[in-house]
């Protein structure tokens, strides 16, 4: 290896790993840094990479492309991973990737290195990711060749290259930010039973210091993506920028759980996604008003295998793919507007229509009408009652 693309965010382990790569492989180090809307972070690591030894760093705006083909896809298809984590961080990653390959492509590099743990996810969804866009590609992961056993030791590597160390007293965690959400892990949140500390926070307030005044907001979706707030239009990363302050001003977003890692242990994590809450809540209400049900019930019963494949790196795998052509096809008639209630951490759907809409007033109401003839329904029950009551009978037959 002549030539490495380094995935590099400017935090404590990817600044190491920077300093080591060039010292234990003797090889040009281009560092990468993608901004999915983390931010003047992505600038201040330029910099820093250039005084940490790259030979070029890269940073290169994926916000757009990042909300549009993986944020949205993800939303379209309600993807919750575990009945809580809306994947902020797992979704970003195929899109660092993706962007990290065409770096090493257009300069020519023989590997790309990244900053993963061998203990996490990450690991595996940004080479799973590399692999499946160019199979030649050579992968570093530091973490399961060098002899740095921990965050003291990277510390102290650092303190020896002169390298910036941004993990202290006051922030004992660690942080992951891009548009979607921020992860916070580690540190004093190993301990499932600590709670979190109070100005950890970064996207949302506290709920209980929200205001007093709930705020009635409106989303529009055209064919399954949210394309306006309180009716007017917005690209995708814009929109997604709006609910995130309308979310976070309310508290609204938070989660705290222990999750189930793909190489087999659990991990505490917290995160805020605020505006991805009110986004899912929303997207929710108006396929209730224009889904089939068997439709819809179909698609629910993928969403689990579906939010696997993103958690698990499979996100540019044929069967994520295909899974996601089902998905969006479903989406063709999602279109309408919903009002939203936010206050003090909770979303609250106060109403929903659209011109798409199968409910029909007529059918359901509790009036006299001429489309529902009420007698059928004894026909209905008594069929579908039949074989329960032949397990009664032949069960009171064998007791006796």
């Amino acid at each position: 290896m002549k030539k490495v693309i380094l995935a590099y965010s400017g935090g404590l382990d990817t600044s190491v790993i920077l300093r080591w790569l060039i010292e234990t492989y003797n090889v040009e180090v281009i560092t990468y840094t993608a901004d999915i809307g983390q931010g003047a972070e992505a600038g201040e690591a330029k910099e820093k990479a250039l005084a940490t030894g790259a030979s070029i760093a890269i940073a290169e705006d994926l916000t757009e492309e990042f909300v549009a083909d993986y944020v949205f896809p993800m939303l379209r298809a309600n993807a919750v991973y575990e009945g809580a984590y809306l994947l902020g961080t797992s979704i970003a990653r195929p899109v660092i990737s993706k962007g990290m390959v065409r770096a090493a492509i257009e300069h020519g590099a023989d590997a790309i290195a990244h900053g993963a743990t061998g203990k996490g996810n990450d690991q595996v969804r940004f080479e799973l990711s590399a692999y499946a866009l160019k199979p030649d590609i050579q992968v570093i992961a530091p973490w399961r060749e060098w002899d740095l056993k921990g965050r003291a030791d990277c510390v102290a590597y650092a303190e020896r290259f002169g390298i910036p160390t941004p993990v202290t007293a006051e922030k004992p965690y660690s942080i992951d930010a891009n548009l979607f959400h921020i992860s916070y892990e580690g540190g004093v949140l190993e301990d499932p039973w600590s709670a979190p500390p109070k100005d950890m926070f970064q996207m949302t307030v506290d709920p209980e210091d929200a205001p007093d005044e709930s705020e009635i907001i409106t989303i529009s979706y055209l064919k399954g993506d949210p394309v306006a707030v309180n009716g007017e239009t917005l690209a995708p990363a814009a929109l997604l920028s709006r609910v995130n302050e309308l979310g976070g001003k309310h508290g609204v977003g938070r989660v705290d759980l222990v999750e189930n890692r793909f190489v087999g242990m659990k991990s505490r994590g917290v995160y805020e996604t605020p505006g991805g809450t009110i986004l899912h809540a929303s997207h929710r209400a108006v396929e209730s008003l224009t889904l089939d049900r068997e439709v819809a019930h179909l698609r629910d019963s993928l969403i689990p295998k579906y939010a696997d494949m993103i958690y698990n790196g499979f996100w540019f795998a044929p069967e994520r793919e295909a899974l996601q052509s089902f998905m969006d096809n479903t989406q063709q008639r999602v279109s309408g507007q919903v009002r939203l209630k936010l206050y003090k951490g909770g979303v609250t759907v106060l109403g929903r229509r659209s011109g798409l809409k199968l409910y029909d007033e007529q059918t359901v109401t509790f009036e006299a009408d001429d489309v529902y003839d009420q007698a059928d329904a004894a026909g209905f029950i008594k069929l579908n009652a039949l074989r329960l009551r032949r397990m009664a009978e032949a069960l009171i037959g064998e007791g006796e």
